[in-house]
């Protein structure tokens, strides 16, 4: 998850998409979301209509807020490519976010969402080495992409918590990232571009794949909040050093 609040170079030349077919990429994204919604009633019994209404309405939301600020020179055809892969790893995401309020939940739902975690988790970078061998990088898909892991990240810590797994300090494995926007606010300096960094993007694929684990219903209770407190003390190490480099970028 990129914390840098830059923006990307663009690697090709504008080419608006048609809104017909943007349109069309976000009706196969909805598509996605009912089959295997559908296929979740089905085959499981706790996953309920509420749960799939929930993530439907979620859905046309973000279908709603990628329609308006995709902008016109997007590259096409429709949402891009690489934004179409990002689209299909928002799936498994909001049906994580369709069970948010309608708890409790069971381990058969608990290892559900475990699949759906690890889902987003394999197709996490595929919509970026799909940009770069395109050449169709964009500020507003890099955008997308960071948002997305964000939410994942947000909503596995919040059923952590309510899941009894490990405290409420938990939270602020997803919290920090907004916390640290929000302090841009405040701080100008913390808005400036970070450089790419190794350390950043580890530090954030541990929290992925920690917090599934985490929520696994066979990891004792002991274990999985020793997990969480080491992936919050690797998150907060990591904000650190960037604050601290922006706030001497800041003061030059």
């Amino acid at each position: 998850m990129n914390r840098s609040t830059s923006t990307p170079q663009m690697m090709t030349p504008p080419s608006a998409g048609a809104p017909g077919q943007r349109l069309l990429d976000l009706s196969g994204g909805l598509l996605l979301l009912l089959g295997l919604g559908g296929a979740s009633l089905a085959l499981l019994a706790p996953f309920n209509s509420a749960h799939l209404l929930q993530a439907v309405v979620l859905y046309l939301l973000l279908a709603l807020l990628l329609h308006v600020r995709l902008p016109p020179t997007a590259p096409g055809p429709g949402i891009g490519w690489a934004n179409r892969v990002t689209l299909v790893r928002a799936v498994p995401v909001l049906l994580i976010a369709g069970l948010i309020g309608h708890g409790p939940w069971p381990d058969s739902l608990i290892w559900w969402v475990v699949v759906l975690a690890v889902a987003a988790l394999l197709l996490d970078g595929v919509d970026g080495l799909v940009a770069r061998r395109t050449g169709t990088s964009t500020a507003f898909g890099a955008r997308f992409d960071m948002e997305l892991d964000a939410a994942l990240i947000l909503l596995l810590a919040f059923l952590v918590w309510r899941t009894g797994q490990a405290p409420a300090w938990v939270l602020l494995v997803g919290l920090l990232r907004y916390g640290f926007v929000a302090a841009g606010w405040v701080l100008p300096a913390l808005r400036q571009p970070l450089p790419e960094s190794f350390r950043r993007k580890t530090v954030c694929v541990i929290q992925v794949i920690a917090l599934p684990l985490c929520l696994a219903p066979i990891v004792p209770v002991q274990l999985a909040t020793s997990m969480a407190l080491l992936a919050l003390a690797l998150l907060v190490w990591s904000f650190a050093v960037d604050s601290r480099w922006l706030m001497r970028q800041g003061g030059h």
